[in-house]
């Protein structure tokens, strides 16, 4: 049996399939209720951002995560 830990809440990930259970964004591995958090905490951001640019919401995505790391949640 394989299994993965989450880089922001440290719960381990049984039976990790990759874009089902977890997710791997901004080079970390992100379980499926952090990813939500994430989308939830992002989308009023990317909501008002005009013009929408992919390089800026990939940093705010990294900068996100890296944050979250920090604090152990979203």
């Amino acid at each position: 049996m394989k299994t993965l830990t989450c880089d922001v809440c440290r719960q381990k990930i049984q039976e990790p399939f990759a874009s089902r259970n977890y997710f791997h964004l901004a080079h970390r591995d992100i379980c499926e209720s952090c990813k939500d958090d994430l989308e939830a905490q992002i989308k009023p951001v990317v909501r008002t951002k005009d013009p929408f640019s992919y390089g800026w919401y990939d940093k705010l995505v990294q900068e996100s995560i890296e944050k979250a790391i920090q604090k152990g949640k979203f």
